[in-house]
């Protein structure tokens, strides 16, 4: 099961963000397994103010248990966390079909 999730900082979350990020890299190192691609959300000024993920596990079981350890979720990071089902069908530039 593919998931993206919309991970979105608190106010004023940016120092915070930036005393946890390198915590937040090792939790993605052993996570990229489940990672199909990862980045920050950024506002007009170019920072960051959340996260984007799409991730893939078994059942959403396992994508919660990983939300309930990441670091930005337990430093409080993030304050509102959007996820949703997806069906990824083009990856690395290849077109899955076995997945339309």
């Amino acid at each position: 099961m593919q998931f993206v999730i919309k991970a979105y900082d608190g106010e004023g979350m940016l120092d915070r963000r930036m005393a946890v990020r390198a915590r937040h890299f090792e939790g993605m190192e052993k996570m990229k397994a489940h990672t199909l691609c990862a980045g920050g959300m950024l506002d007009d000024d170019g920072k960051m103010i959340g996260s984007v993920l799409v991730m893939e596990f078994e059942n959403r079981e396992e994508l919660d248990e990983y939300l309930a350890n990441e670091p930005y979720v337990v430093e409080h990071v993030w304050e509102r966390i959007e996820v949703e089902r997806m069906n990824v069908v083009v990856f690395n530039g290849e077109i899955l079909r076995q997945r339309i």
